[in-house]
């Protein structure tokens, strides 16, 4: 393809027969840790100059290879035989039990199988109607002037999550919200786990949240089963009644589990991107004038039929997750053994991909610091090779939500678009943090203004 003319932005292709470790942002002791803790975005961009895409780097004695060439990335992603979930997912573990984002095989299977049905295409446009409803719902509150985006957006997606998810709309998104800000920062620096008994206000927080979320999702599943299963087309009552080949039924703790992850990756995920979503149209006032004219063509809400009348508004959000991927960073571990850059990892060995730095490759992507929705539209990344897009992650692991999450963030931003208009906050400049999603730190604010009924 045409961006394959540009120089390399990570290095050659060959790997030599030593790759040493990255000089900057070593400490002693802590190796690479402290850089990874305190600046990985910017630790990830000087290692690429330094080092390529392809290199090891010490966490506090524990060797780790950053992987962000696309060939190797779909070798690891697409192998449940050698890898596992590294370290950080199985941390997450006593916040999301053994759902279906941290368990390994053979749980994880089964309980792919068993939530499978739910993200249906059927189901999903029962689902797209629901978040329409809901999502004008909650945009026909919102007054003209300075809003806190991200908090705006972490409700509305709360809120669709556990209707559409668990026929439940009585959540306390701000008891959600501040438990979530209390996770986010036990994990702020993905690749840096510190142990969980560490007696520190993060620690402390962390374990406060845990009670919460686990107190919150317990009390839906209690008033599902004092209610009975409705019509039977939500999640939760998909989960109470899902039986195995061998006719076997999910427990009261997986069904925790799986409940619990949802609500929380169900809406997390699609509000960051709904978030640098409005940012960047905040900046560009063509993009968000070419949104607002396919949403105002459809002469109402966007509904489910709608979807492939709002290509653009897909483009935006897939140019949106390139810049600023919700999963900035994806882990592994290798079981067993592999063969990776000349070397044979050993078991448990970490490999660490970071979606951050090969969305914003010049190998694949023209101009990659440029926020150009078009590119998605103009055949330009046609013959863009597998693994140089992957905000969903991929191979049998892929994000299960996907479809939902792509539905959700493109009716709800044409239906923002046509509504109101983005400008930046003056004087505000919104900071990633890298911790489990790549929020920007202590919210993003925007002026929203309401447009002309006429």
């Amino acid at each position: 393809m045409s961006t394959q003319a540009h120089a390399p932005a990570f290095g050659s292709t060959s790997p030599p027969e030593d790759l040493p470790r990255p000089r900057s942002g070593r400490v002693p002791i802590l190796g690479h840790a402290w850089a990874m803790l305190t600046d990985p975005l910017g630790a990830l961009g000087a290692w690429a100059k330094e080092r390529g895409d392809l290199y090891p780097v010490n966490l506090i004695g524990q060797e780790a290879w950053v992987v962000n060439r696309p060939s190797e990335i779909e070798r690891i992603l697409t192998n449940g035989r050698n890898f596992r979930r590294d370290i950080d997912a199985r941390k997450v573990r006593d916040l999301l039990g053994q759902g279906v984002l941290t368990a390994d095989d053979p749980p994880w299977l089964r309980q792919r199988r068993l939530l499978q049905p739910a993200f249906h295409r059927d189901r999903i446009a029962e689902y797209g109607r629901t978040m329409v409803g809901l999502g004008s719902e909650e945009l026909d509150r919102w007054a003209s002037g300075p809003r806190n985006f991200n908090h705006d957006m972490m409700a509305v997606t709360l809120r669709i999550a556990a209707a559409t998810l668990f026929g439940d709309g009585e959540v306390d998104a701000e008891e959600v919200g501040r438990a979530l800000e209390l996770v986010q920062g036990r994990f702020a620096g993905m690749m840096i786990v510190l142990p969980t008994w560490l007696p520190i206000p993060t620690m402390r927080g962390y374990h406060r949240a845990i009670v919460q979320l686990d107190r919150l999702v317990r009390a839906v599943i209690a008033r599902r089963r004092e209610r009975g299963p409705a019509d039977g087309k939500d999640l939760l009552s998909m989960l109470l009644h899902a039986q195995d080949e061998d006719g076997s039924k999910m427990s009261d703790t997986q069904v925790r589990d799986e409940v619990l992850t949802l609500l929380l990756a169900g809406h997390e995920t699609t509000a960051t991107a709904l978030t640098w979503s409005g940012h960047l149209l905040s900046l560009h006032p063509e993009v968000q004038s070419h949104l607002f004219d396919e949403a105002r063509a459809l002469g109402g809400p966007p509904t489910v039929s709608d979807l492939p009348r709002l290509r653009y508004a897909e483009a935006v959000l897939q140019e949106s997750m390139r810049l600023y991927p919700p999963a900035w960073a994806l882990g592994r571990e290798v079981a067993g053994s592999f063969h990776l850059a000349g070397r044979d990892l050993p078991d448990g060995c970490r490999a660490v991909i970071f979606p951050w730095a090969v969305h914003r490759d010049e190998r694949f992507f023209r101009d990659p610091l440029e926020f150009r929705p078009g590119r998605w539209l103009d055949g330009s990344l046609a013959d863009l090779p597998p693994y140089t897009y992957f905000p969903f992650g991929g191979g049998q692991r892929m994000c299960i939500g996907k479809s939902f999450a792509m539905m959700e963030g493109t009716l709800l931003l044409a239906e923002l678009a046509r509504r109101f208009t983005f400008q930046p906050q003056p004087g505000y400049t919104p900071r990633p943090l890298p911790a489990i999603t790549l929020r920007p730190k202590d919210g993003l604010m925007l002026v929203l203004e309401h447009r002309s009924r006429g």
